[in-house]
């Protein structure tokens, strides 16, 4: 990559809500994503995304440079309630992880991506959500341990945990994941941004569900 402006790359089909940029910075455009977002990129540019109690899985086929980037929330598991309802509130949070798990897994196959020769890094899950008793990051950061061991897939690295929210930038084509981790917070959008989202998942049910190739 150089510092010169190019053509944006082509948009696989279903992104084309992602919002794209050109950062200098990097010499190639950017997709940002938001919380229960994900994007799959062909054509080189990087994925961005800031991360609270969230946690983003970083996907790839390191042969092709197919590649991706989701970033999602469990909904609770810790509420009071009756014996007869926490399975089924936790077989929902389990539901709900493993949907944002296939879609992302499922676009990188769906392009010609390879499941044995899948690369997964991941980041995010702080406990930065000091509003609600629970630590959602370890929640997160556990789910997605136990997702890549039932499914018999490798962890490449992570960087999870810790009390800060993380800006990462992931370029799949090369593998590279840039994370900078936000210690001098000033402003309380991405708190906002994760309470808000959290409260939409407790509500809504997961549709849509995916078969994992």
């Amino acid at each position: 990559m150089n510092g010169m402006r190019a053509n944006p790359p082509p948009r696989l089909p279903g992104f084309g809500h992602i919002n794209r940029y050109w950062d200098p910075l990097h010499g190639a455009y950017v997709a940002k994503i938001l919380p229960g977002e994900f994007f799959v990129s062909i054509s080189g540019e990087a994925i961005v995304t800031v991360l609270g109690s969230c946690v983003s899985a970083c996907i790839r086929d390191p042969a092709l440079g197919i590649g991706g980037m989701n970033h999602f929330m469990l909904p609770s598991t810790d509420q009071p309630l009756s014996g007869s309802n926490q399975p089924a509130l936790i077989d929902r949070s389990a539901r709900y992880g493993n949907h944002a798990m296939e879609q992302l897994i499922n676009g990188i196959l769906g392009n010609g991506g390879q499941r044995n020769r899948l690369e997964i890094k991941v980041f995010g899950g702080g406990k930065v959500l000091k509003a609600v008793s629970s630590d959602i990051g370890k929640n997160n950061i556990d789910f997605i341990h136990d997702y890549l061991r039932l499914e018999n897939l490798a962890l490449a690295a992570e960087d999870v945990g810790d009390i800060y929210p993380r800006k990462v930038y992931y370029f799949p084509h090369d593998g590279r994941a840039r994370v900078k981790k936000l210690r001098d917070l000033h402003n309380r959008t991405i708190l906002e941004r994760e309470l808000i989202y959290r409260s939409e998942i407790e509500h809504a049910p997961v549709t849509g569900e995916v078969e994992l190739f």
